[in-house]
């Protein structure tokens, strides 16, 4: 589960760094362009701490990142029931919840 977490907030990571790339330059929004990286980055480095063994540390700013990205991006697709972004990311992050309590569960 581990191999999966890690392989996950990688490819997650990535696409909340572009998205946060993404927003600024469409609506210049620079609270988009802080978040997503901010975001993005805490994803990343939880994989890189999950490949070096920092698991508990690892799953906790995974599990961070995803609730903040989740927070976001569930209610925008909610009221506006755009499928993209909000509805892409309220994917991913709502993924990125489970398989971090999943991997939490089994340690």
């Amino acid at each position: 589960m581990n191999d999966a977490a890690k392989f996950y907030y990688v490819i997650f990571g990535l696409f909340t760094l572009a998205g946060g790339v993404m927003g600024y330059m469409k609506a210049r929004s620079l609270p988009s362009l802080v978040a997503g990286i901010v975001c993005g980055l805490g994803l990343v480095a939880a994989a890189i701490l999950m490949q070096f063994s920092l698991v508990m540390a690892a799953l906790l700013v995974g599990l961070l990142s995803s609730i903040v990205v989740a927070g976001k991006f569930i209610p925008d697709f909610i009221h506006k029931k755009a499928v993209f972004p909000g509805g892409v990311m309220a994917l991913l992050s709502s993924a990125g919840v489970i398989i971090t309590l999943l991997a939490l569960n089994r340690k």
